[in-house]
C-alpha cells in the first residue's frame, strides 16, 4: 500500500512532484522515489508490505522504457508471475509490483482486467508513446486527477489523494456546488467522477486514462466489463444447494487467505456484525488448520473493535461472542471513541476525509485504525458484503417489488410474511415519529431557495424493483464507493493497509451467478454467508437481523457537543455562506435539542461537515474589508476616520485592538495594559500621532460588551432555555444589519427573565399602538432602556460575543470610575494629569448610547464622538478607544 502522484504537461518539474509527495507521507512512510522524463513526472511513497527489502518505486523495466508507480496489492500475483515466466520472462524481485509492471509489458492495458486486488497506478510507456492511469475494478484504491491546462494543451495532475493536486497551486480550491447540493439535499456523494472540488475528478472503478505523449490528448475508458458481467451472471440463477454453500465457503476462505499474505503484522477489524465476524472466524479456522501463508497473523489474531458502553448502538456483546468462538486465539483490542475525543480530532478527521461524508460514523473507524496502527500494518475489514448480499433494509423492498412485478405472488406472500419483524421495527419507528406530534424538519427547509433554485433539474433515485440490478448499482455508484473512500482515508491516515476480502473479484462473480435465494430467503439476507459460516459463528451473530453498522452514537454525542456545534453554526463564516439560512438552522438545532422537532442528526452533521470542510480547504483566511489584522494603535479601523467634530470640539479617536475578553478576565488590569501599551509605543509612532497626543486632554471610551462579559452578564445560547413565548415574540422584532437585539429567541428569553413576560407583552402592545400613531421607541420606553442594551449573538463578533446574549452591564458609572482610577495609577504623571475620565458606550452602526461616565463632558458630546462607530461592530476586535481633544 502506498501513495502515488504525478503530472503530464510542459513547464512542470520535479519540485512540483516533491510538493505533491510531501502531502502523502502518511500513505508511505517507508520510502519515497521520483522519476521525470520530459513532460512526465512520477512520484511514490512506499508502505512496505510484500518483499520489504525490494520493490522500491518508481520501478523501471529492464529496458528502461516502462516506468510504474503503484498503490495497492494484486493478490493473484503469484499465478500471474508463473504465467509470465512461462512466456519467457524473468524477475529480479519477489514483489507484486514487478508482476504488475511485467504484466503490462506483456499484455498492455489488457493486463488490468487480469488483476484480482486493489490498485491505483500510473505507467509511463515509451514503447507505445503513452502515459496510462488505472484504478481497480471496485475502486478500492483512489486515483484523482485534474487538468490545469486546456484540452489542446493539457497539464494533467494526478494523485492518490486530493491534497497533492491542490498543493501544486495550479488548481484553485473551489467548491463544486452541484456535488455540494446533491450531498446536502439527497445525502449522496461519490456516485460520479466529480468530487466536491471544482475541477478535480477521479477515475471510476474499472476505468483507465490514456495520454498520448506526442499530442497530449487523453481519454478515459473502461478496461473491464465487470459491471456488465455481473448483470449477465445475475441471469444464470444457479439453484441454491449445499454444494453452492460449500463452493462459496471455499472461495471466500481463499479470498481471505490471499489477503493474509504479508511480511508485516496483519490484524482484523471486528465490529460484531456478521461480515467482520465472518472474516475473523474464518481466519481462526485457517490458523487451526495451520494453513500456509499465515505467518503475518502471528500466534494470536489481533482484532480491533469500537465499543460504546451503554449506548444504543453498542455491539460489544456481539464482538465478544465472535472472540469467544475463536477459543483463545484472539488478542482483542477494544477502542472507546468518545465525544470529547471526537471534538478534539474533528479538524484532523475532516482533513483526513478530504471531502464531506454522510455521518460521523466513520470516526469510529478512524479511532480503530489509529489504535490498530500501533500493533499491525495490515488490517482486514468487512466492507462490501452489504452491497452484494442485501445488507440494508431497502433491499428487502426492492426484492418484494421485483417479485410483485414478476407476478410471483406466492413467493411474495412467503417473503412478506417472513419479514414481518423487520417491517414491524421499521413501521414502529415511523409511527412513533408521526405520533410524537413533533415539527417535521427536512434539509430543504434549511437551505436558501436562492441557491437551491440553481439545481432544480437535479434528482436522485434508486433502482426500485430489481434486486441484483440495485446491488450492482450500489456496488459501483450509490453506496460502496463512499464506504471505500472512508476505508482508504482512515487506514492510510495512520499508515495502515486495509484489505477487503468480500471484494475479491472471483467471489463476487460467483455470488451473482447464484439465484436470488442465495441473497434473500424467508426474510434472511446474506443467506449464503450465514450458511457458509454456521458452526464457526455463534448463533447470536448468525441469526442477527438488527443491523447497526460501524457508526457512532451520534444523537448522544451531538447533545454533549452542543456547545461546539452552536459555535460553528453561529460563526461569521457559517452566517456568510450562500447555501443555508443560518437562522433556520439555529432554530432547528435548538428545537432538536429540546425535543421539539423530528430532525435527524445527519442533517446537522452535513451542515457542520460542509462548514468545517470549507474552512479547511476552501477559505482563504482573508479578513473582511473592514477588519485589519494586527492593526496599529495609531491608525483608524478600515473605512473609519480618526477625527470627528462633536459639540464645540474636534476629537482624535485611536481604537485599540485587543485580545478576547472572557468571563474570567479582570477588566481593569486588562484595560490598563492596553492603555499603557499605547503610551509606551508613542516614541515609535508616526509623527502625526505624536503631535495629536502631545499635551492634549484625553478620554477612555470602552464598549459595554466587554464590561458585561467580565461581569458574568453574558450567557451562551446553549445555556438558555427558550420558552414558546420567547420564540413567538422574537419573530415580531425587526432585525438590523447592526445586530439582532431581541430578534432571536435567546435574547428575547433573557429579556423575559430580566423583567418578566407581562411587562414584555405590555411593551409590545404599546409599541403596536405607538407605531400606528407614528411614534418610535415606545417599546423601550415601557420596558426600560436596560433591555435596549441586550445584545443578541451576532456572527460578526469575536469570541464569546458571537454565540452569547449579553445583558447591560451593572453600574456602568461605577465601572467608569474604577477604570479611571486604575488608569491614573498605571500611567506616568504627564499622561495621567491630562486624562479626563472614562465612558462606557453602547454603540453600533445605527446609534450610540452613553451608559455611564465620570468625565466633565456633556453626555451629548461623548455620544457625538462615537456617532460613526469608530470601533466597528466587533470583528475588528477594538473594544476601546483613546480619544484626544484636538481643538
Amino acid at each position: 500500500m502506498c501513495g502515488i502522484a504525478g503530472y503530464f504537461g510542459a513547464g512542470l518539474d520535479e519540485s512540483l512532484l516533491e510538493a505533491m509527495n510531501t502531502c502523502i507521507v502518511h500513505r508511505g512512510p517507508d520510502g519515497e522515489g521520483y522519476f521525470t522524463d520530459g513532460s512526465v513526472g512520477l512520484a511514490h511513497r512506499r508502505l512496505a508490505i510484500v518483499d520489504v527489502a525490494h520493490g522500491q518505486e518508481p520501478m523501471i523495466s529492464a529496458d528502461g522504457k516502462t516506468v510504474l508507480v503503484y498503490n495497492g496489492e494484486v493478490y493473484n500475483y503469484r499465478e500471474l508471475r508463473a504465467e509470465l515466466e512461462g512466456a519467457g520472462r524473468s524477475f529480479r524481485t519477489a514483489s507484486d509490483t514487478e508482476v504488475v509492471l511485467q504484466a503490462y509489458e506483456e499484455w498492455g492495458t489488457e493486463a488490468f482486467d487480469r488483476f484480482n486486488g486493489m490498485f491505483g497506478l500510473a505507467i509511463l510507456d515509451q514503447h507505445r508513446g503513452q502515459l496510462v492511469l488505472a484504478r481497480d475494478h471496485f475502486g478500492i484504491k483512489p486515483l484523482y486527477w485534474a487538468n490545469a491546462g486546456t484540452e489542446q494543451d493539457p497539464q494533467l495532475l494526478f494523485a492518490s489523494e486530493i491534497k497533492p493536486i491542490l498543493a501544486t497551486g495550479l488548481i484553485e480550491a473551489r467548491p463544486n456546488e452541484r456535488i455540494l447540493y446533491r450531498y446536502l439535499q439527497y445525502r449522496i456523494h461519490d456516485d460520479t467522477e466529480e468530487t466536491f472540488f471544482d475541477g478535480v475528478r477521479k477515475l471510476l472503478p474499472g476505468e483507465m486514462m490514456t495520454v498520448d505523449l506526442a499530442t497530449g490528448r487523453f481519454r478515459i475508458s473502461a478496461y473491464t466489463r465487470l459491471r456488465e458481467e455481473l448483470a449477465e451472471l445475475a441471469k444464470v440463477n444457479t439453484p441454491y444447494t449445499q454444494d453452492v454453500v460449500d463452493e462459496y465457503r471455499r472461495r471466500f476462505t481463499e479470498a481471505i487467505r490471499l489477503r493474509l499474505n504479508s511480511e508485516v503484522p496483519v490484524g482484523s477489524a471486528l465490529s460484531g456484525g456478521l461480515d467482520s465476524s465472518a472474516v475473523v472466524v474464518t481466519i481462526n479456522r485457517l490458523m487451526q488448520e495451520k494453513a500456509e501463508g499465515l505467518e503475518a497473523v502471528g500466534a494470536k489474531q489481533n482484532t480491533f473493535s469500537a465499543v460504546f458502553p451503554n449506548a444504543i448502538n453498542d455491539e460489544e456483546a456481539y464482538a465478544d461472542a465472535a472472540i469467544a468462538a475463536c477459543s483463545g486465539n484472539i488478542e482483542a483490542h477494544k477502542i472507546k471513541p468518545t465525544p470529547e475525543g471526537f471534538d478534539a480530532d474533528l479538524t484532523d478527521f475532516v482533513r483526513t476525509m478530504e471531502e464531506p461524508i454522510i455521518s460521523s460514523g466513520p470516526y469510529a473507524q478512524y479511532c480503530v485504525m489509529k489504535e490498530a496502527s500501533k500493533h499491525v500494518t495490515v488490517l482486514l475489514d468487512g466492507q462490501g458484503a452489504d452491497e452484494m448480499m442485501a445488507g440494508y433494509i431497502p433491499y428487502y423492498f426492492a426484492y418484494l417489488r421485483q417479485l410483485k412485478a414478476a407476478g410471483d405472488y406466492a413467493t411474495l406472500a412467503k417473503e412478506s410474511g417472513s419479514s414481518l419483524d423487520i417491517f414491524y421495527r421499521l413501521g414502529r419507528f415511523r409511527l412513533k415519529g408521526m405520533a410524537s406530534g413533533k415539527k417535521t424538519v427536512s434539509m430543504g427547509t434549511l437551505l436558501k431557495k436562492s441557491w437551491t433554485g440553481k439545481f432544480s433539474n437535479e434528482s436522485f433515485g434508486n433502482i426500485p424493483a430489481n434486486l441484483k440490478a440495485r446491488l450492482i448499482d450500489d456496488l459501483f455508484a450509490k453506496s460502496l464507493p463512499s464506504l471505500l473512500r472512508y476505508e482508504d482515508k482512515n487506514t492510510m491516515r495512520f499508515s495502515l493497509e486495509g484489505r477487503v476480502p468480500f471484494l475479491d473479484k472471483e467471489v463476487v462473480k460467483y455470488l451473482f451467478s447464484l439465484s436470488d435465494e442465495a441473497i434473500i430467503k424467508e426474510g434472511w439476507n446474506k443467506r449464503v454467508l450465514r450458511d457458509a459460516t454456521r458452526g464457526l459463528l455463534p448463533e447470536m451473530i448468525s441469526n442477527r437481523r438488527n443491523k447497526i453498522g460501524f457508526t457512532t452514537p451520534e444523537a448522544e454525542w451531538f447533545t454533549l457537543m452542543k456547545e461546539r456545534i452552536y459555535k460553528v453554526f453561529m460563526s461569521n463564516s457559517f452566517y456568510s455562506r450562500p447555501y443555508w439560512d443560518r437562522e433556520q438552522v439555529l432554530t432547528a438545532f435548538e428545537e432538536y435539542l429540546n425535543g421539539k422537532n423530528d430532525a435527524d442528526t445527519m442533517i446537522f452533521w452535513r451542515l457542520l461537515n460542509v462548514e468545517l470542510w470549507l474552512r479547511e480547504f476552501i477559505d482563504k483566511d482573508e479578513a473582511p474589508a473592514d477588519v485589519k489584522a494586527d492593526k496599529s494603535d495609531y491608525e483608524a479601523n478600515p473605512g473609519k476616520e480618526l477625527d470627528i467634530a462633536s459639540g464645540s470640539g474636534v476629537y482624535r479617536r485611536y481604537p485599540l485592538q485587543t485580545g478576547v475578553f472572557a468571563k474570567d478576565t479582570e477588566l481593569a488590569p486588562a484595560v490598563t495594559s492596553y492603555v499603557t501599551r499605547f503610551f509606551d509605543g508613542l516614541p515609535g509612532a508616526p509623527e502625526e500621532a505624536r503631535a495629536a497626543v502631545d499635551g492634549k486632554a484625553w478620554y477612555l471610551l470602552v464598549s459595554e460588551k466587554i464590561v458585561a462579559i467580565t461581569q458574568g452578564r453574558s450567557f451562551p445560547v446553549w445555556e438558555i432555555e427558550v420558552t414558546p413565548a420567547a420564540r413567538i415574540l422574537s419573530k415580531f422584532v425587526t432585525r438590523t444589519p447592526a445586530g439582532i437585539g431581541l430578534g432571536s429567541p435567546w435574547s428575547m428569553q433573557i429579556a423575559i427573565n430580566e423583567v418578566g413576560l407581562p411587562l414584555i407583552a405590555k411593551a409590545a402592545a404599546a409599541s403596536v399602538v405607538g407605531k400606528v400613531q407614528g411614534k418610535s421607541g415606545v417599546f423601550y420606553d415601557v420596558v426600560g432602556h436596560n433591555i435596549n442594551a441586550i445584545d443578541g449573538a451576532t456572527p460578526y463578533s469575536l469570541g464569546a460575543a458571537s454565540n452569547s446574549v449579553k445583558l447591560a452591564p451593572k453600574d456602568p458609572e461605577g465601572v467608569a470610575r474604577a477604570l479611571s482610577a486604575a488608569v491614573r495609577a498605571a500611567l506616568p504623571a504627564g499622561a495621567a494629569d491630562l486624562f479626563g475620565g472614562t465612558a462606557i458606550m453602547d454603540a453600533n452602526d445605527l446609534g450610540v448610547v452613553v451608559m455611564g461616565h465620570d468625565t466633565d463632558l456633556p453626555t451629548e458630546t461623548i455620544a457625538g464622538m462615537f456617532k460613526d462607530n469608530p470601533q466597528g461592530q466587533g470583528a475588528q476586535a477594538t473594544p476601546m478607544s483613546l480619544v484626544f481633544t484636538q481643538g
